[in-house]
Parts: C-alpha cells; structure tokens; sequence
C-alpha cells in the first residue's frame, strides 16, 4: 500500500481545485461583494444564507454553524471521507497524478492496482448502457417499463439507468475499442469467459449502476425484460470483483449520504425502483441492498454516514412488505439492531405496496406519509410475536407472555424495559407485576454472551485476609461493549493495538473520559505502567497492561481489546488514532457542559453573581472546545 501523499502534490492540489469551482458544483452560489460567495450551508439546515467563500483565499466558512477550511476540508466534510481520500478525489477532478512518499513515481491505490482500470471499464460501460436505453430499438421494452412504473427520461438520467444489448458481445467489442483487455472485462464482472470465449455477462436487462459513495461505478443490477431470457432470475448483479463486495454497497449511497449525515435519517428499501420513487417523492435518504439481505456490513455503512453514538443519534427506518416474508425481514433486522446506536423503526403500507407501487397509484405525498408513520421496529417485531397466539385464552396468553418476555429483555436501551413492561401487560390483559415477573425470569436465563445481556459482578466482594461480606443483591453491570461504550472500546483497542498511534496523547485522558468502571480501570493501568508511548514491543504490552490490573474484573476484558478488529477496514493511522481520543474527549466535554448548564440553572445571577458569571465563561469556554475537538474528530473520518 501507498504511503502518506506528498506534502508538494497536496500543496499543488489546493492550488489547482479552485474552491468556487468545487463548492458551487454542491452550493449554489451568488456573488456577496467584496469578492465573496454566498449560499446556503450544505451542513446545517438554514433559511438565510450565511454560508461564504472567499476565492482570493481559498476558504470557506459558516457563520451558523462555524464550519470552515479549505477545499480538501470542504471534499471531506461534505463527503464524509478521510483526509487523503479527499485529496485523491480533488486530484482526479483537476488531473494531477499523485506521489507517495514510499515512491517516487507515481502509484495508484486499489487492491492489486486493479481499482482504477475496473472503475474506469464500469463508467465507460455505465455510459454505453445509457446510450443504448435511449438510442437503441430494441430498448423500447425498457423504455416502456420505465415509464410504466412512473420514471420519465429525466429519472432514468439522474439515476443513470441504461440497457444491456441483447447479443452477447456488444460491450466487449467497445471496451475492447477503449483499450480493455480480456482479463480486465473479466475481472471487472462485466464480461464472463465460456467456452466459446468471453461474452457480455448482462444482456437484453435494463440497468441500475451501483455506485460507491464515492460516486464511482463498481457494480450494476440488472432486471429481466423479456420473456426468452435464458437466466430465469429476475434480478441479476454483478458477481464479487475486488471493487464490489455486495455485504458492504447500498444502492443510492451516492445520492443518500449527504442527507443521510445532514438529517441523521436513513431509510431501507427493498428494491432500486423503490430508491428512485423515495428520492423523487423527497425522501432523499433511501438506500438499497444490492441482492442480498441487510447485513451487519451493511449496519456499518450506515452507522458511518449517520456518525452513529448514543449522544449523536439518528434514525434507521426499514420498509418492509406486509406479507410473511416481510415480517421475517423485520425480525431478522430487529436481531441486526444492537449495531446501530440509532433509534430503528419499521415503515409497512397497509395495502401491501412497496413504496414504487405507491407513488404510482398514489402520488408523492403518500411516500412521504408511508416514512412518516414509522413506528418503532420493536413495536412491530411484538405484534408479530403476539398475532401467533390466541389471546382471548388464559394458557396461550402465558405462552404469549413467555415468548414476548425474551423480546423485551432484548431492548438494547434499558430504561425504556420498564415502559415496554407496561406496555405488553396491557397487549396481553394482564396484570404488571405477574408480567415484569416473567421479563425479570427471560433475564436470568439470557446469556450474556448474546450481546444483549449484562455482565453480572460478584455477589459476594471479599475484603481483607479473606473475611467475605455477606452476599448482597448482584449489581447489574453493563457489558463494557455496550454500544453506550463503543468510542471507550475502540479507544482502547487501538491503545492495545498499536499504541505507537496514540503515543503521548493518550496521557491526555483521564478517568472522566471512562464512564465503564472495567474500561476506566485499563487506562489507569496503562498510564501506570508508563501509558502507550512507553509500551514494549508485541505481545508483551498486553501482557504488562493485564499484569497491571491484577485481580481487577476488569483483566477478564484485556484480551479481547487485544484481539478484537477495528471497525475500520484498513490500516490505522495516526490521524485516525487522534481522531478517536478527539471523540472521546468531546463525549466528555459534553458531559460537563451538560453538567455546568444544570447547575447555571440552579445558581440566582443575581444573588450569586461572582459565581454565576464565573460558571457562564466556564460553559463559553467549554463550547468553544467541544466544537474545536469535534473539528478534530470530523477530519480524522473515523
């Protein structure tokens, strides 16, 4: 892999992506005076403009929100991508071939240096389709299925959609004109060797091109149209290649994202035709898996997109048919649910349409209202529970409430436990301590290895020379990988892990940035020890940290931060390292905001007005850090 870029080709890229240019491309942007720009900020929503950039500086900056920096910084934020991946983006749109600081010459990154031929042999091929759907006779089919479920040219163009000839070899002949080899079409998935040699792998299907949400091409999905089609499925995809792993792409992730991030809103579909009913009705934060069921891949896709943490929350809301197979996907989704900090919920139209076939027989609004009714996705998962059982009978009711109990132990917010209680008790008729009796029996017998349990402390805490305290009621203890954790955890397994990353700023943090008491225990322990910058080499960290905890509970977690894969899928690096503790710190800059804000409300101004000023430019102060330290976390892109 390809080293930092060159600071003098970063220089020259912030010297030829001119910022007016690439801001205006997502901005509109009218002329302020004094040779700034003005328009309305892409990262908050607002109703007066007070988004500027100035050219002559290359800078930009939000006075509602406080957003600010230069063109890379501008690609990053709006994009949601890494600092170097925003440098590269910038260098193809101007035409600057980077260098890496392993090499001279210059490289290119991708899986076996595959990436960027494939990418470019799937933009050729999404523009060859294109042509055909509005060129080709035979293509009519197409045409009139498009405009049958309600798409006129203008949707098929937005959303890029094309046809594939039915002959067999007219994309290979003109990407063989662009230069391809055979090997290339092959391993792009666009072409398949057979034994008569290679032919188009998609013919006579109308097209959808799957898009990163870098906006390349790296996939497409593809749906029969005529009768005689010799592959019988419906819907065919590209295979795995090394550009497209179908776990981990979401059609319209391109399109999505930015309102996905903006409006902390995603919402899951079933189908492509489903993605351009919901963006053209405007619910522009609709995605799609790609032939295949929503996955935990799929889970961390969004969660990216979403920032998702508990104090940073947003929503998730699938749509799902009302059939049996439609209520197995929500179950299915509802077991998913630990992977998301954000709040799930399930949109099902009563008739039974998918969101395309509502546009149609019922306009845009009625997509609109289908988002708008969600309810949450355990709501619905307990009336599936509950409808295989005849409630007007006392021992079927018992059998409800046994299988409803083991739902409700799994909510993964626990204060809502009790509400949930209360609320199956009136589903069921029943009274609410016999039902909070059954909830509190499912949670002895789970197991806390599910994910959805806690770990239960000792019940008996031993003191002195052996002398044991009389046994007290067990403490309910979370699991330090709760998702109300997760930035602690991860913070500690790049700690573990490669603690040359954080180094010194690790020595930064301290027990107020660890709110689970195992978690708090293991950074003392490094600190003690001489903290990450001083750690030995391999496995002997890990071993010096577990030495240093001793008999805590907490040693029993050591190894798995020492194991555990990052939730990253590359290589850590330094930036992405500080950009965590940033997270972290800014979580617990949080808290003492919130904890400052109380006692501000509690203190008379007047009466105590030393003490209240002294409080309020405390809490100035405060801000001002919490938004410096989320600036850091934001460019790290972790």
């Amino acid at each position: 892999m390809a080293g930092r870029i060159k600071e003098e080709d970063i220089a020259l890229v912030r010297e030829r992506a001119r910022i007016d240019d690439i801001v205006g491309s997502y901005v509109t942007l009218k002329n302020a005076g004094g040779g700034n720009l003005k328009g309305l900020c892409p990262f908050h929503d607002e109703k007066s403009p007070s988004f500027n950039v100035t050219p002559s500086r290359g800078f930009f900056y939000c006075f509602g929100c406080q957003e600010g920096g230069d063109v890379i910084d501008f690609i990053q934020k709006v994009d949601q991508i890494t600092f170097s991946e925003a440098v590269e983006t910038l260098a193809s749109k101007v035409g600057i071939q980077l260098r890496y600081e392993d090499s001279g010459a210059p490289v290119q990154r991708g899986p076996g240096n595959q990436r960027p031929r494939l990418v470019e042999a799937h933009k050729v091929a999404a523009e060859f389709y294109v042509d055909q759907l509005f060129g080709a006779a035979e293509a009519s089919i197409g045409r009139q299925f498009l405009d049958k479920r309600g798409f006129d040219k203008d949707a098929a163009v937005h959303f890029g959609v094309g046809f594939s000839p039915r002959g067999g070899e007219a994309l290979i002949s003109h990407l063989r004109g662009r230069g391809f080899t055979n090997a290339e079409l092959v391993a792009s998935g666009l072409a398949a060797d057979g034994q008569r040699g290679l032919y188009d792998r998609f013919r006579g299907r109308l097209m959808w091109p799957i898009r990163d949400a870098s906006s390349d091409v790296i996939g497409f999905g593809a749906r029969r149209l005529f009768d005689d089609d010799r592959i019988e499925a419906k819907y065919l995809n590209t295979p795995e290649t090394p550009i497209y792993k179908k776990s981990k792409v979401l059609y319209g992730v391109d399109l999505a994202r930015r309102e996905i991030a903006k409006g902390r809103q995603a919402v899951v579909v079933e189908g492509y035709t489903d993605v351009m009913a919901c963006h053209l009705a405007g619910v522009q934060t609709a995605v799609a898996t790609c032939g295949t069921s929503f996955g935990d891949d799929h889970a961390r896709v969004l969660r990216q997109l979403l920032l998702d943490h508990d104090q940073f929350r947003g929503e998730v809301i699938f749509t799902f048919d009302g059939d049996a197979a439609g209520q197995r996907a929500a179950v299915k989704a509802f077991e998913g649910d630990q992977a998301f900090a954000a709040q799930t919920y399930v949109a099902v139209e009563p008739d039974g349409l998918d969101p395309c076939d509502l546009r149609l027989q019922k306009g845009d609004a009625a997509v609109r209202e289908l988002i708008g009714r969600r309810v949450p996705l355990y709501r619905f998962v307990l009336g599936n529970v509950l409808s295989k059982y005849d409630l007007d009978r006392a021992d079927t009711r018992i059998d409800a409430l046994r299988d409803a109990a083991r739902l409700v132990i799994s909510i993964r917010d626990r204060s809502k436990v009790d509400a949930f209680t209360r609320e199956l008790a009136g589903h069921l008729g029943m009274d609410e301590d016999q039902v909070r009796s059954e909830v509190y029996k499912a949670a002895s017998r789970s197991t806390p290895a599910s994910g959805r349990g806690h770990v239960q402390a000792p019940a008996a805490i031993v003191h002195g020379a052996g002398t044991a305290e009389p046994a007290r009621p067990r403490v309910d203890i979370p699991s330090p990988r709760d998702q109300r954790f997760v930035i602690e955890w991860d913070v500690l397994k790049v700690a573990m892990q490669h603690p040359a990353l954080v180094g010194g700023a690790f020595d930064e943090l301290d027990d107020h940035d660890f709110t689970h008491p195992w978690l708090g225990a293991i950074r003392a322990a490094m600190a003690k020890i001489g903290g990450p910058a001083a750690a030995p080499p391999g496995e002997a960290w890990v071993v010096a940290v577990r030495d240093a905890i001793g008999n805590d509970p907490a040693a029993a977690v050591v190894g798995a931060l020492a194991v555990d894969p990052l939730r990253l899928g590359r290589e850590p690096d330094e930036p992405y390292a500080l950009a965590l503790l940033a997270r972290l710190q800014e979580l617990t800059c949080a808290r003492r905001i919130q904890d400052l804000k109380s006692k501000l409300q509690r203190t008379n101004p007047i009466e105590r007005a030393d003490e209240y000023n002294r409080m309020f430019g405390e809490l100035i102060a405060l801000e001002a850090y919490k938004s410096e330290l989320r600036n850091r976390a934001i460019s790290g892109a972790i």
